[in-house]
């Protein structure tokens, strides 16, 4: 099993604080983003995978009313009866992310006639590194606790509950693409989404790359409202496009390179921005998955480079210290491709290298880096992995 260890801590605490087995207990991934930055909430295409590192939810049904969840990570608990399930301001916010993925498999609120439960969670998605580590605890939440209540939501319709969770008690307004991933992933190989749809695609990577995530040390959130407005910003320019194009347009995802060239004049030069970079990454998808079908992982590579100047100029949602590792990584010749990954505004970076020269490509970054902020970042080598499951 993947991450035994954090497994077996899992369920040695279950037994310790509940004095019994756990009657589900469900697995989810983190995931990487590789290709197609903020292009899900505009209905577009994105290339990501599913990573070795998780997160572990074990749960049973109490014998009343009382939730109790317990963070391993954290070595901290939340409890309250059914009733008391509504999003918390302050204190334990983790718990908002189970809580609230709760609450959306019965429609935004539990039962009060229902029972509880108890449970105890624990993984290794780093916090704050852009890897959706709260993705990863919601899917996990959401399979356990349908096994425990019996309901039968597909795994779409799981994803989407996770998401509601997001946006309501977590208050960050994502798209689908973190719980789809984690749900989706496949082992050594992409899950290439179209979120206009709803479809997800397994995509053969090849054994002869790898990915490497370098999580920078600049403070990574969401919430603080930089994404809200680069959210906004698009949903604005889609609304302009709808006005002076000759044909539907509801998302950026209906708009081409070519008609943002011809018609960028009418938006606000901030609006203008935001709106070509998920325009521009759609047809980075499409061409990326054009050149895996060949095999040519190296100009696959290069459109990640590409990927994150558009995130660097146009989106304005990467910083020094993800650009200074991108910038580090092009003169690797092992590197391959390499940028931000996820929301930005500082998280990690994803390259695509050769996994042989893994020490190399993590000294010369490190020593680099370091060089320029006087501390270092953690590199990983990272193999796309099997997404979330009951176990």
């Amino acid at each position: 099993m993947v991450n035994q260890e954090i497994y077996d801590k899992v369920i040695l605490k279950f037994n310790e604080l509940y004095a019994s087995k756990p009657e589900a207990v469900a697995y989810a991934p983190g995931r990487i983003e590789v290709l197609g930055n903020h292009t899900d909430y505009n209905e577009g295409y994105v290339f990501s995978a599913a990573i070795d590192k998780g997160t572990f939810f074990a749960a049973s049904l109490a014998e009343d009313d009382k939730v109790e969840i317990f963070a391993l990570d954290m070595n901290e608990s939340w409890s309250g009866t059914l009733a008391e399930v509504s999003k918390i301001e302050e204190g334990a916010t983790w718990a908002n992310y189970p809580l609230g993925t709760f609450a959306w498999l019965f429609n935004g609120k539990p039962a009060t006639a229902m029972k509880g439960f108890k449970a105890v969670l624990g993984g290794n998605v780093p916090l704050g590194a852009g890897l959706s580590s709260s993705a990863s605890l919601e899917m996990a939440t959401a399979l356990a606790l349908q096994k425990l209540y019996g309901t039968s939501y597909g795994r779409t319709e799981l994803a989407k509950i996770g998401q509601k969770a997001e946006h309501t008690y977590a208050g960050c307004p994502c798209g689908l693409l973190d719980q789809a991933s984690s749900m989706y992933g496949v082992e050594g190989g992409l899950v290439k989404s179209d979120f206009r749809t709803n479809e997800f695609e397994s995509v053969t990577l090849g054994p002869l790359v790898a990915f490497m995530m370098v999580k920078s040390n600049a403070k990574h959130a969401l919430v603080d409202g930089a994404y809200a407005s680069r959210r906004q910003a698009c949903e604005d320019a889609a609304k302009y496009f709808a006005g002076v194009l000759r044909k539907p347009v509801t998302h950026l995802r209906d708009v081409t390179m070519a008609e943002w060239v011809l018609y960028r004049g009418g938006l606000p030069e901030t609006t203008a921005k935001r709106a070509v970079h998920p325009i521009g990454e759609d047809e980075r998808v499409l061409q990326g998955a054009e050149l895996l079908a060949k095999g040519d992982v190296k100009s696959f590579g290069a459109l990640m480079y590409d990927s994150h100047e558009s995130s660097r100029n146009w989106f304005e949602n990467s910083c020094e210290e993800l650009d200074a590792i991108v910038d580090a990584a092009k003169a690797i010749p092992e590197v391959y491709g390499a940028r931000l990954s996820g929301g930005g505004f500082g998280g990690s970076c994803c390259l695509l290298v050769d996994p042989t020269a893994a020490d190399k490509i993590s000294t010369q970054i490190k020593k680099e880096y370091k060089a320029k902020f006087g501390d270092e970042p953690e590199c990983s080598l990272i193999r796309p992995s099997a997404g979330a499951s009951l176990l």
